[in-house]
């Protein structure tokens, strides 16, 4: 594609500067990754403007440079470099426009589901990517913990990629003969406009609960962001939404596309029935046009039984047969770090993701339904650094009250003092039942070296993550390898 060819695929302002009708080699946001004739697109970052490094990508040969505050960069530069210039209202916006059409639109060639809201969205994406591929479709992901092309397994940063990263990979999954795609659609990716452009043939919402305030700044603008993925739907697609979150009229206030619901509340589509847990799995009945499905999963929770059903709902309204679909939950994997359960003799350790005063206090509700014997519970969670503040004393009260130990410790406290955000962490807590061990890997030693061997550690906060960031450096650490370790010593 030639960058004529390109130009009709952005909104600008102005365009100016040498319009060369050279091939495009690529759309890049990161000056590092800039060839001869790239297309550049200069956004504001959260902590880097793009726009410094225009002259970066016009020395490592930049044919185009796409921006939103023309004053960065003489306009001589561009003529010396023989580049266009082109202004558009909002980077982020032409990004996104650009990147689908350079592309061709791969959104529009897939069955693309988009999945959104607080919690559930990385498993309810596993249990609808294993149901399509039991079916015999093959599917895409592009998730929290990793993206698929097919089989083939690809590490992931961003709970959603950039605009072009998002859509090159999708034009992969074209090209591998996928026919679905499940995305994760984060509240960051729906603000900064990754997933502008895109086409959904459908979208899932679970739950909304105040979480990511930090970015959001409160909860009506969290509520806004995750509303943009609906808004955007047309009248062909469809949406599956939890009808036991009291926000769901809102957030669904403007879609134009059909609705389906689910949930435990009479009058739900797809009604859950009778949801029986252990440590062993879940099994549940869904209700939907007047026949019951008996469903079981290995995945532990009344929130797997919620997570199942969004997947068997949207999944079903695709046409896939309810045999196939039930076979797919039954047989679809532990997801890594989302209530895992591990264990030596009797005493179980529980490794998940739960960051969140919500999260938190569902895991631990989870636990003390399943300690039927009245077992020791600790819980050995912190709070990540950078992030939403007020939700730390939260969780430290929701730990205390819910546990009979807590173990404040880390959790990726990046680039403040992890002191301070234990100290947070206490603000909360009336109980004298903590202790505070700042290093992880001692505070997981001690919960399960100190305590008897009846005993349910909850491990909260990192979940599948294999790194804690301290000052801007990741090392290796995973929660699930300490476990294993003690347990085994």
């Amino acid at each position: 594609m030639t960058l004529t060819e390109l130009l009709n695929g952005v909104t600008a302002i102005q365009v100016t500067g040498n319009i060369r009708d050279d091939k495009v080699t690529g759309i890049e946001y990161d000056s590092r990754k800039v060839n001869n004739d790239s297309v550049f697109a200069a956004i504001k970052g959260f902590n880097v403007d793009g726009h410094k490094f225009i002259p970066d990508a016009l020395y490592s040969g930049a044919i185009a440079i796409i921006l939103d505050n023309e004053g960065t960069t003489p306009n001589e530069l561009y003529k010396h470099s023989g580049a266009a210039k082109i202004l558009v209202n909002d980077s982020r916006t032409a990004l996104a426009e650009v990147s689908d059409y350079y592309f061709g639109h791969p959104s529009t060639k897939l069955n693309l589901i988009g999945i959104t809201g607080t919690n559930g969205k990385t498993t309810i994406s596993y249990f609808i990517k294993n149901i399509l591929e039991t079916t015999g479709y093959k599917t895409g992901l592009l998730g929290t913990i990793s993206n698929f092309i097919g089989d083939k397994k690809i590490v992931s940063k961003l709970t959603t990629p950039e605009a072009n990263d998002l859509n090159e990979m999708l034009l992969q999954m074209v090209n591998e003969g996928c026919e679905y795609a499940v995305m994760e659609v984060s509240s960051h990716s729906l603000t900064l406009k990754r997933v502008h452009s895109l086409y959904y043939s459908s979208a899932i919402f679970t739950n909304i609960t105040a979480e990511h305030l930090d970015f959001h700044h409160d909860f009506e603008n969290y509520l806004n962001a995750k509303k943009i993925l609906f808004d955007g739907l047309d009248v062909s697609a469809f949406v599956v939404y939890n009808s036991d979150d009291d926000n769901s009229k809102e957030v669904l206030n403007d879609c134009k596309a059909k609705r389906y619901s689910y949930g435990t509340l009479s009058g739900s589509d797809f009604l859950i029935k009778q949801i029986e847990y252990d440590l062993n799995g879940t099994s549940f009945i869904i209700n939907y046009d007047a026949t019951d499905y008996r469903v079981t999963t290995s995945l532990v929770g009344e929130f797997n039984a919620y997570n199942a059903t969004a997947a068997f709902a949207i999944t079903k309204l695709y046409g896939v047969k309810e045999d196939q679909i039930i076979k797919g939950i039954k047989t679809t994997p532990q997801v890594p770090g989302r209530f895992e359960v591990i264990s030596k003799g009797n005493k179980k350790v529980i490794i998940d993701y739960a960051h969140s005063a919500d999260s938190l206090e569902k895991a631990l509700k989870i636990v003390n339904n399943l300690n039927s014997d009245g077992a020791k519970i600790i819980t050995v969670f912190g709070c990540g650094g950078n992030r939403d503040k007020l939700k730390r004393s939260q969780m430290g009260k929701i730990a205390s009250e819910l546990s009979d130990e807590v173990i404040i410790t880390s959790d990726n406290p990046r680039d403040e003092n992890p002191y301070k955000i234990i100290d947070d962490i206490r603000s909360g807590i009336v109980k004298k039942n903590y202790n505070v061990i700042e290093n992880r890997a001692e505070a997981i030693k001690n919960a399960i070296h100190k305590s008897d061997n009846s005993s349910i550690i909850l491990i909260a906060g990192k979940g599948h993550e294999d790194y804690q960031e301290i000052k801007g450096v990741r090392a290796h650490f995973s929660d699930r390898e300490v476990a294993e370790n003690y347990l085994q010593s």
